[in-house]
């Protein structure tokens, strides 16, 4: 199966697992719980890393109750893990102030928020990918609605999402087509590649308006329609989802305002 392959058939699964978690977490549950963690995470003094170890909590026991795959979403979120190197390896350099002892090492303030960097991205990454994971993106534009989000921006998502499906499916397509026509071979020069994204593009372009025409001639007014009941269902009727917002939602609140240094000596 090709990387295209993948691709495609992973949204789809993805989709089929966010409405398999319906069941378990309201989306708005979900979207309120991930947006605490991530701003009481985020506003942690840099040099509080023992702080940021204790938020490693959320992501495995959200990952659990969701039934996402933490293994999956940690090796996933380690391709951020350049980025966020990238952003923070000046900071040994040009920070050298000392700030503890370990032994006969002395670990300088530089090192500290360096380290702080790379677990804040890989932390927020972590927390993103499960919310995807769980509610999909159309569950989490689904719950944005509900939480009187503008229309304009949540259907704009919708359709830019949609459309990922019709790229990678003409990219698909043509994919074939050209092995068939390729008698065996492997690479193709750089300027059969350009062609090639030239008439993808044209191509994507040509299955959209083909898929707005069939929108405007079933009544499409420029608005995706909303379900009754999505709209009149209350956030806090679910005692699973009150649960899960006091546990997890109140967590990161506790642990960023907790002593947790004092904490993370006494479990130690």
């Amino acid at each position: 199966m090709s990387k295209l392959e993948k691709a495609y058939y992973a949204l789809q699964r993805m989709e089929m697992r966010a409405a398999a978690c319906d069941d378990i977490v309201d989306p708005r549950a979900n979207i309120i719980v991930s947006l605490l963690d991530l701003c009481m995470m985020l506003s942690v003094p840099m040099g509080r890393v023992s702080t940021l170890i204790w938020f490693a909590l959320y992501p495995i026991v959200s990952s659990a109750w969701l039934g996402v795959r933490f293994g999956r979403v940690f090796l996933n979120s380690l391709y951020v893990l350049p980025v966020v190197v990238l952003i923070g390896i000046f900071n040994p350099i040009l920070d050298h102030t000392a700030a503890f002892k370990v032994g006969g090492l002395t670990v300088s303030v530089g090192w500290l928020t360096f380290t702080s960097v790379i677990i804040r991205g890989l932390l927020a990454m972590q927390c993103i990918l499960i919310l995807i994971s769980s509610c999909g993106f159309i569950g989490i534009c689904r719950g944005l609605r509900q939480m009187h989000v503008p229309a304009f921006l949540t259907d704009q998502l919708q359709f830019v999402y949609r459309y990922i499906s019709v790229l990678l499916l003409e990219a698909l397509s043509m994919r074939r087509a050209r092995e068939a026509r390729g008698f065996g071979r492997k690479s193709f020069p750089l300027k059969l590649w350009g062609v090639m994204i030239g008439q993808l593009f044209l191509r994507a372009i040509d299955r959209s308006e083909r898929i707005n025409r069939a929108m405007m001639a079933r009544g499409f007014d420029g608005t995706l329609p909303r379900f009754a009941a999505d709209a009149e269902k209350s956030l806090l009727t679910s005692p699973s989802t009150i649960f899960y917002i006091l546990l997890l939602g109140g967590g990161s609140v506790a642990l960023r305002f907790m002593d947790t240094a004092a904490l993370f000596n006494w479990v130690g």
